[in-house]
């Protein structure tokens, strides 16, 4: 529904609402973290007013206009597409979503149509974007930040303090790349994340297996150094793979498969969460500082999958990011030989001439 220019940023209030969801419940943690013995209790009880705040939110939103179009209500789509554009001048954006939405109709099973060759780079990003998103760490640090900081010498208030400083880095990062998004693109935001991110990995299982050891405690001077390394991890993952990891696939998929397409997106990163979230204590025990190296590895796939793999999709229109991935170097060998539409990338930058990198 977004317009492709404003496309990146408006997709990125997710995450904006996702982060501020995780600084409010860190400030509700450490607030709470003295009113005994029922303080978790409020802690885990005030999560029913976002919860009711959702409900009532649902109730009230509007419908969009491709899911109005696609269910025969054409007219009411287009007085919502005139409304959202602020202009009755909507005839081409139209067409489009009405081609589109027969196209999608004619889809008996999106899931079975998604395995198809042409629709095989969307996929991939489906599987790959969040997954990768997941396996930056970012999560392990997010839940388990008092664990973490705590093991290395921090006492209990000050490791839930902590997690509301990572919590408020996490957020201020969303709002950077809200900001510009648009303007950079997708691929430099996503491959700097990553080369910063790679880096405070490093230096963070550097400091704890030579100054922490297997036994010994971290000094405060090192304790703050890595609590600030790690708040730049987290400033990294919060302007580039926390809110592209679900921008890219949510701007992809063209509309016959966009159902499917984010299902297996949700799905993916609901299992490598719970994956991560059940396996880090152990893995922690057991590669101590060489968990912060383990995952560096990732994140260095990661980046490298971007520069090789992942087309920039800055301003593409959704009905036309089939095109941008016939052009690709790579993807254009995997898709079956269809004729590109005439003129489209003519003179038109990264869109025109962009193999990936």
């Amino acid at each position: 529904m977004a317009p492709a220019h404003l496309r990146g940023g408006l997709n990125m209030m997710f995450q904006l609402a996702t982060t501020l969801g995780i600084f409010t419940a860190n400030m509700v943690n450490y607030g709470t973290q003295n009113l005994k013995p029922w303080g978790w209790r409020l802690s885990l009880g005030l999560a029913a007013a976002p919860a009711l705040l959702m409900t009532v939110g649902g109730l009230l939103l509007p419908e969009t206009p491709n899911s109005l179009i696609e269910r025969g209500r054409a007219e009411e789509g287009r007085r919502i597409l005139e409304r959202i554009r602020g202009t009755a001048d909507v005839d081409a954006e139209f067409m489009d979503m009405s081609e589109a939405s027969e196209l999608a109709n004619t889809i008996k099973n999106p899931f079975r149509n998604i395995l198809e060759p042409r629709n095989r780079p969307q996929l991939v990003m489906a599987v790959c974007m969040p997954a990768f998103q997941i396996l930056t760490g970012i999560n392990s640090i997010l839940f388990y930040a008092p664990v973490l900081f705590q093991t290395m010498g921090f006492g209990a208030s000050a490791s839930l303090y902590s997690s509301v400083i990572t919590g408020a880095v996490l957020f201020l990062s969303t709002l950077i790349s809200i900001a510009t998004v648009d303007r950079l693109g997708r691929r430099k935001l996503l491959i700097s994340g990553g080369i910063q991110m790679i880096v405070c990995q490093v230096i963070v299982a550097v400091i704890l297996g030579v100054k922490f050891g297997t036994d010994k405690q971290l000094s405060r001077s090192y304790s703050i150094v890595v609590v600030v390394v790690i708040c730049l991890f987290v400033m990294a993952f919060g302007w580039s793979w926390g809110p592209l990891g679900w921008t890219v696939p949510s701007e992809i998929f063209p509309l016959e498969t966009r159902s499917a397409g984010q299902s297996i997106t949700v799905a993916v990163n609901l299992f490598f969460t719970f994956v991560i979230a059940q396996a880090f204590l152990s893995m922690l025990c057991a590669f101590k500082f060489g968990i912060f190296l383990f995952f560096a590895a990732w994140i260095t796939v990661m980046t490298v999958f971007v520069y090789v793999f992942l087309p920039e999709t800055k301003g593409v229109p959704i009905e036309e990011m089939v095109l941008l991935w016939r052009k690709h170097w790579f993807w254009k060998k995997v898709m079956p030989d269809m004729p590109l539409e005439d003129g489209w990338g003519e003179g038109g930058g990264e869109r025109a001439d962009n193999k990936g990198h």
